[in-house]
């Protein structure tokens, strides 16, 4: 996993095995973590490599909180989507891993969805898991606003488009009275001073394995209308 992770980032990154609840990326001190986790294949292991690296590549190691005040869960919900669209654009090859690892973590009631009705999550939730396991069970997002969100998490092509999505995603949770997530990840991604957060986030909605990776903002259009007009409840 080291070499890969190097040969991807095409920079000598520390790579680290430790007994830890989530991978993790420093973005200053360019240390990469991956947890020794007992059940996890080869492929989840791909995965988290492949996502580690997309920060390294695309996250800028910029203090963004003293420009805008919100959580650093809501910036790791759009950020996650954005460098994995970008990891999977540059190493095709890595959209099986993605496929693969995230189908492993679904059956695995990784994010312990399983006895929930999903759309009651607050939005944050709902986009998060659309961009990890979007491909393997139904995300309920609404017409309107909520597509509207969700589309432009898919479509962020930089950082401060990211960020620009993360406000509006975050403005309209706390409209809700929805602030808090609820969904844990791997991924505990550094850009800040100081920070660390409990929610991830990532990806495009996972397609199948042969997908058109660049038509993926798009099918996210069509896949959020089709999803919520089976979900009206939200």
């Amino acid at each position: 996993r080291p070499q890969l992770a190097r040969l991807l980032a095409t920079e000598d990154l520390v790579v680290e095995h430790k007994h830890v609840p989530t991978a993790c990326f420093n973005v200053d001190t360019r240390v990469l973590t991956l947890p020794m986790w007992e059940k996890a294949s080869n492929a989840v292991y791909d995965m988290l490599v492949g996502h580690e690296v997309g920060h390294a590549l695309y996250t800028p190691n910029e203090d963004w909180s003293k420009k805008f005040t919100i959580p650093q869960q809501f910036v790791n919900v759009t950020e996650d989507a954005r460098i994995e669209k970008m990891m999977k654009r540059r190493y095709a090859g890595l959209n099986k891993s993605f496929f693969a690892g995230y189908k492993e973590l679904h059956e695995d009631d990784f994010f312990q969805i399983k006895d929930d009705d999903i759309s009651t999550y607050n939005l944050a939730d709902r986009v998060n898991l659309w961009f990890k396991i979007g491909g393997f069970t139904q995300i309920p997002i609404e017409r309107g606003e909520e597509t509207e969100i969700l589309n432009m998490v898919a479509d962020s092509e930089t950082f401060d488009d990211a960020i620009e999505a993360a406000v509006k995603l975050y403005e309209y949770c706390k409209r809700k009275d929805l602030e808090q997530t609820k969904i844990d990840s791997f991924d505990d991604l550094q850009t800040t001073p100081g920070s660390g957060s409990d929610s991830s986030p990532q990806g495009e909605q996972y397609p199948s394995e042969n997908d058109d990776l660049e038509t993926s903002g798009e099918s996210a259009q069509a896949s959020s209308d089709g999803q919520s007009e089976d979900k009206s409840d939200m």
